[in-house]
C-alpha cells in the first residue's frame, strides 16, 4: 500500500509539473517536479538504497514539498494548483505512515 500510494504521488507530481509548464510557461514547476518525482523514484524501488533510508527520504522529501505547496498556497491565495497539489501531498504523507 505505501509504495502504490508513492508511486501515485509521483505521477500527479509529474503530471502537475507538465500541467504547469503548458499552462502558466513555468520551467520552475517543470524542472522541481521532475527533480523531486526523480528522488521520489529512487524511494519506491527496492533494492536501492536501505528500506529504512528510503521510506526516511520519502518523508523528508514530501514534508519540503508541504512547505513549498503551503508557500505558494499563501502566496498566490488561490486553491488551484497549489492548494490542491498540498492536499493531496498531505494524504500521501498520511497514507504512507499509517499503521493497519
Amino acid at each position: 500500500m505505501q509504495n502504490t500510494v508513492l508511486w501515485l504521488y509521483i505521477v500527479l507530481l509529474l503530471v502537475g509539473g507538465l500541467i504547469g509548464f503548458f499552462k502558466g510557461r513555468s520551467q520552475v514547476s517543470l524542472i522541481l517536479s521532475a527533480v523531486f518525482a526523480a528522488l521520489l523514484i529512487l524511494c519506491g524501488i527496492s533494492g536501492v538504497l536501505d528500506v529504512n533510508f528510503r521510506k526516511g527520504l520519502a518523508n523528508v522529501l514530501m514534508a519540503a514539498l508541504v512547505v513549498v505547496f503551503a508557500l505558494r498556497l499563501a502566496k498566490t491565495k488561490k486553491f488551484m494548483p497549489a492548494g490542491l497539489m498540498l492536499v493531496a501531498t498531505i494524504v500521501a504523507l498520511a497514507l504512507r505512515n499509517i499503521r493497519y
